[in-house]
């Protein structure tokens, strides 16, 4: 998490506010979903949030696998406070977050508050006075609030649903992508005739590493180069470059010296190049620039990490050694970072 210091803190406190303020932590609006927010000090700071799909049916090894996942990155993440809410029916809400909670005990983890929300109305779990928490629930309105009102002054977004937030870093269709398909080919053509090159000239001797190194010196020269653009408020237009981008990338030293380069100063021009590079990544080439973008959006407190996703899903797929010979045994799958979301007082 990485709160910007010169904004000026939201507090929450009833279980309105929590539900108000859920959407622009993920950064869309939960629908069937157990959202799980993690505080600790000081004065109780949210510090990761994140979200799961329901089972539905409910599945009772899924639930176990949601609860010990979830305990795991709080756990991790040093986190003394949690709340759960969840949206949907109760038959679907109730035993992921009942088991989770008592997880989170186990744990040492308070669960400060646990609520399930429905149809513009909400319940809580912890309450039993039906004084305050009638059996039908009460009302509550997010979008109209004081904290929905304070998070959107403060610049976050709260989009219609996941499906508008994955559409934002959805691979592009026709005819980019016939084209970068064509872009890829001829990158990983280049790689492997530098490569080639490079053994040539220095022999058996110099191993793989020295085979490789006129590949990843220019690996590392085309990030630098598209770091640049974007800071400077341009963009890469050419398919041959976001392609080679794509297949060097692959190298974990070319990964590292991007990811060293992400200043939390530049935030919105890498989290550009990094949208644009994994919109037109060809299967096999889309972990990096995803767990890439996803580490930007971490660096600005976007919950959602629906890169992270792509991501994960890109691991399926890996690069084909025979494709690319020249970076074939060094594609590591990037592990993204665990989700967070920015800060609230």
């Amino acid at each position: 998490m990485n709160p910007d210091p010169e904004r000026l803190p939201v507090r929450i406190g009833s279980p309105a506010q929590i539900l108000a303020a859920v959407p622009y932590l993920l950064g869309f609006h939960p629908d069937h979903s157990l959202v799980v927010i993690g505080a600790r000090p000081p004065r109780d700071r949210v510090h990761v949030t994140f979200r799961y799909d329901l089972p539905d049916p409910p599945e009772s090894a899924y639930t176990s696998e949601i609860a010990a996942h979830a305990v795991a990155v709080l756990t991790r993440q040093q986190v003394t406070i949690a709340i759960l809410a969840g949206y949907g029916p109760r038959r679907l809400v109730t035993p992921v977050a009942s088991q989770l909670r008592a997880r989170l005990a186990g744990a040492g983890i308070e669960v400060r508050e646990m609520l399930r929300a429905e149809d513009g109305r909400y319940w809580s779990y912890l309450c039993t006075d039906p004084a305050c928490c009638p059996p039908d629930g009460l009302p509550y309105d997010g979008p109209s609030s004081s904290v929905a009102a304070q998070m959107t002054v403060a610049g976050n977004i709260a989009l219609p649903g996941r499906a508008a937030l994955a559409a934002m870093v959805a691979p592009l269709g026709d005819p980019v992508r016939t084209s970068m398909r064509q872009a890829t080919a001829d990158a990983e053509s280049r790689a492997a005739a530098l490569a080639a090159g490079a053994a040539g000239v220095a022999g058996a001797g110099r191993g793989r590493r020295g085979r490789l190194r006129p590949v990843i010196d220019a690996g590392l020269r085309a990030v630098r180069e598209a770091v640049g653009v974007y800071r400077s408020g341009g963009r890469i237009s050419s398919d041959d470059a976001i392609a080679w981008l794509t297949i060097t990338l692959a190298d974990l030293r070319v990964r590292d010296d991007a990811w060293a380069r992400m200043d939390p100063g530049h935030l919105a021009a890498h989290r550009r190049l990094w949208t644009d590079v994994v919109r037109r990544a060809q299967p096999g080439y889309v972990a990096a620039p995803a767990a890439l973008l996803a580490f930007t959006a971490w660096q600005a407190g976007d919950g959602a990490l629906v890169a992270g996703q792509r991501c994960e899903h890109a691991a399926r797929d890996p690069v084909d050694p025979a494709r690319l010979p020249a970076l074939g045994a060094r594609r590591g799958q990037p592990r993204p970072p665990e989700p967070a979301a920015a800060g609230l007082g």
